[in-house]
């Protein structure tokens, strides 16, 4: 038995182990070269000026930890300049007001109420002001234990955040990241790209989940699209157009008559006869389209055969397949992977395509509805 606890504790303590980060080293050293930058640059501007104006104190301690969200997380909603400048300044008048209700209450429990409450307050205030900003909760309660003055939240406080933010917003340009990490505006409708889900859908699951998220909403979204993207590469991208494709299609070849042609296609309720040789090599293809082209131009006074009504309402002139078939054919390798053949059947226009062996004879063709199966199976979850 106590063995069997020892394991349910060691699974217990797992669980406290964090994920981990999945960014290389060339982020890593980006974020670590930046926060050295940025302290840097501000401690020496900050007591210069200090010094200059006869200032105690000219450096703030919670700066070191809004450097780590403004250079390692610049697209954090909690990074942002409004939220490291409003941030700590909200705090700091929160600390400053609770110092002067609280602090002065006698016993011994007058510091513990005035270091909660100013928190507490700071925390409220952020989120009424949107600029909800982890080390601003630091302020706070340096405020309360220093009991500072009120000059304290001018200098050093947004001194300080100031500069670092000007540091923030230079190094993270020069680095390829985008600072402040403005919110783009809404596509207008029809203009979002294709995707199982729409920005209101989003909109609506970040409402059910109602916590505070470390990402900003269009990274999320974007997240979600590279996330879908890749799924569809997984699925469709092992798929190869042998593995859907029709096998044994019904062929003809350039002999065949026209009208036992069109007889095939209506048996089969197909909508294309591959053309091939003696030899199974792929000639041409016949389609409905051509068909009704022939029928068209054909003329009044020639002897004809009658098709069906439903699916053709003229006469059929006496023929063979080789006098309508196209001869220009597109085709696809049987090991070509689905996906390449995705914008021929979307924009393309295509409905259909013949597969090829190695040995360029004719082994299936891929069809609008083979497509539609695969695309259904790759959208199923795993």
């Amino acid at each position: 038995m106590a063995r069997a606890a020892c394991a349910r504790l060691l699974r217990g303590l797992s669980t406290w182990v964090p994920a981990a980060l999945r960014v290389d080293a060339r982020e890593r050293w980006r974020a670590v070269l930046g926060s050295a930058a940025g302290i840097l640059l501000t401690v020496l501007a900050s007591r210069w000026l200090g010094l200059r104006l006869g200032l105690q104190p000219w450096l703030a301690a919670p700066l070191g930890a809004s450097a780590v969200l403004v250079f390692a997380l610049p697209a954090s909603p909690l990074a942002q300049p409004w939220s490291v400048l409003g941030g700590h300044a909200v705090s700091a008048a929160a600390g400053l007001a609770c110092v002067a209700l609280l602090a002065g209450l006698p016993g011994p429990s007058a510091l513990p109420l005035a270091a909660a409450a100013a928190v507490s307050a700071a925390i409220a205030l952020m989120f009424l002001t949107r600029c909800l900003h982890p080390p601003g909760g630091a302020t706070a309660l340096l405020v309360v234990l220093n009991q500072v003055e009120p000059r304290f939240v001018l200098m050093p406080v947004l001194l300080n955040m100031a500069l670092l933010v000007a540091v923030g917003v230079v190094y993270n340009t020069l680095t390829g990241r985008r600072y402040p990490h403005v919110v783009p505006a809404p596509p207008p409708p029809g203009a979002q790209p294709a995707s199982r889900f729409t920005t209101a859908d989003l909109d609506a699951a970040l409402v059910h989940y109602n916590q505070v998220l470390d990402v900003s909403r269009d990274d999320l979204e974007a997240l979600l699209h590279h996330a879908e993207a890749a799924a569809y590469r997984r699925n469709l991208g092992e798929l190869r157009c042998a593995d859907i494709m029709s096998r044994q299609p019904v062929t003809v070849s350039r002999d065949t008559p026209l009208a036992e042609a069109w007889a095939l296609m209506r048996q089969h309720r197909i909508k294309a006869l591959p053309v091939v040789d003696k030899a199974a090599h792929l000639v041409g293809i016949v389609t409905t389209a051509d068909f009704l082209r022939h029928a068209a131009q054909a003329p009044a006074q020639a002897p004809a055969t009658a098709l069906p009504a439903p699916v053709l309402p003229t006469a059929l002139p006496p023929g063979r397949v080789g006098q309508i078939m196209s001869r220009r054919v597109r085709v696809a390798g049987a090991q070509l992977p689905v996906i390449a053949l995705l914008p021929l059947f979307s924009e393309g226009g295509h409905h259909h395509l013949p597969i090829v062996g190695d040995d360029q004879r004719l082994v299936g063709i891929l069809t609008q509805s083979d497509m539609v199966r695969a695309l259904h199976r790759a959208v199923q979850p795993a």
